[in-house]
């Protein structure tokens, strides 16, 4: 039985060019690309996506990963992985600039903790849809989702030296409108009640002047926004399914440059 050193290259690409792909998405993703999730833990998880992975996918061209071409073909995956890990994490982020946004209307702006995600501080309200969105992504079962987008990945972006095309480029860029579009379609209720709250109060300032409306209306504002919080958290369900149906649209449409 004959080995040659390029079937060798063939049996190395085959697990080497998923796990750089794959490693590469699960490290922005949310959820997975936490800062809380460690570092051995997500390489434990890359290399078993990996071995399950890539006994599916088609024999990569025989490269030497050492080599400069091998290296193009290095940031080819990353670049894709990153790509497909951007779509997703705008999906996760439309939702928090939703808690943004009502929190500043109902005066909790100031109220903030460190999202686990990012490392930064943002708005409890932020963080609540952050939980609520995690807990459904899970119950709808987008881990596997995602598994499932980066296996397909391989079958119209294969191995290669080849970069996403320009218009490409152009959809993950004009994906992360969603996050604000998306973002504010949630909040919208929400402000929407807020605002004619505040409109009142401006009627009832003009009307009587000595009243301390910052005093009266912190209170009124702040209840306001907890009773339309518990109106909107049904509608997070339907805006996460929509975002996820059009990440996946979106990463169906990533193509290559022709070589």
């Amino acid at each position: 039985m004959s080995f040659s050193y390029q079937e060798f290259l063939q049996l190395i690409g085959l697990y080497f060019w998923p796990f750089v792909r794959i490693g590469a998405m699960l490290s922005v993703i949310p959820l997975f690309g936490m800062r809380t999730v460690p570092v051995r833990s997500r390489l434990i998880l890359t290399l078993m996506i990996t071995l399950v992975v890539a006994p599916m996918l088609v024999l990569p061209p025989a490269v030497d990963p050492f080599t400069w071409l091998g290296l193009l073909y290095m940031l080819q995956q990353v670049l894709i992985g990153l790509a497909m890990g951007i779509i997703f994490l705008v999906v996760f982020q439309a939702f928090v600039v939703a808690g943004h946004l009502i929190a500043m209307g109902m005066g909790l702006a100031f109220a903030s903790m460190v999202d686990p995600g990012s490392g930064m501080q943002s708005p409890v309200v932020s963080q609540y849809f952050t939980i609520i969105v995690t807990l459904l992504f899970l119950a709808l079962n987008g881990h596997l989702m995602v598994i499932h987008a980066v296996v397909e990945s391989f079958n119209h972006l294969p191995v290669g030296a080849n970069f996403l095309t320009l218009d490409s480029l152009k959809l993950v860029y004009l994906f992360g409108s969603n996050m604000f579009a998306a973002g504010v379609l949630v909040a919208l209720p929400a402000i929407t009640a807020l605002l004619l709250i505040n409109i009142a109060f401006g009627g009832i300032t003009r009307a009587a002047p000595a009243l301390n409306i910052f005093a009266v209306g912190f209170p009124i504002t702040l209840m306001a926004g907890l009773l339309m919080l518990i109106f909107i958290t049904p509608l997070i369900l339907p805006h996460l399914q929509e975002l996820l149906s059009r990440a996946i649209e979106t990463i169906d449409q990533l193509q290559l440059t022709s070589s």
